[in-house]
């Protein structure tokens, strides 16, 4: 389950909170008991996978690296070059 921050617009409070993502919004603060909690969008805490059986460590497509062309292995160094032909 995520968690949550809330703050009061009221007081100021600020809570973080385990919620099910089908679950309402908190609305009444805890501290001060007014109907003005709100949820804060907060850009840090972001979702990590970790380990072997994620997409990107075991289904990630990665291609073989390319053969050196026939000019890198010095096969042209007689000015007869493979390649072209």
């Amino acid at each position: 389950m995520p968690t949550y921050q809330y703050r009061c617009k009221s007081c100021g409070n600020e809570l973080e909170i385990v919620q099910k993502i089908s679950d309402n919004s908190l609305t009444i603060c805890p501290k001060c008991e007014k109907e003005s909690f709100e949820r804060v969008i907060s850009a840090d805490g972001g979702f990590v996978l970790k380990g072997s059986g994620f997409y990107k460590t075991d289904y990630n497509s990665s291609k073989p690296p390319a053969a050196p062309s026939p000019c890198a292995t010095g096969a042209c160094a007689g000015g007869s070059c493979p390649m072209a032909s």
